[in-house]
């Protein structure tokens, strides 16, 4: 049974530092994003970068800072993050109820 869920294709950017060498850690979010999200996002692309930055936009919207945020996103948190900007009526199953609010 397909539940209709509301759905606004995104798409997702990863921009992450090269010296620091945060690409391994960029691209496992990308392949969850991807795994979670599938055809509900148009494309998730990485940016190297330099300086420490680490940052997730979905579409022109910053999502998560790591400068900002003092840190890198949990997995789930992601998840519920970029759900509720593109797939609001989506449950995330175990996500949404292990870990609490985002």
């Amino acid at each position: 049974m397909d539940e209709q869920i509301d759905v606004t294709p995104a798409r997702v950017t990863v921009t992450y530092c090269t010296q620091c060498n945060w690409m391994l850690r960029a691209a496992w979010l990308a392949q969850e994003l991807l795994t979670t999200f599938g055809t509900r996002l148009t494309e998730v692309a990485l940016v190297p970068r330099t300086g420490g930055i680490f940052q997730v936009h979905v579409g022109d919207e910053l999502v998560w800072d790591r400068k900002e945020r003092k840190g890198f996103p949990e997995v789930p948190v992601l998840k519920r993050i970029v759900r509720d900007r593109v797939a609001p009526g989506l449950s995330l199953g175990h996500t949404d109820r292990v870990g609490g609010a985002s």
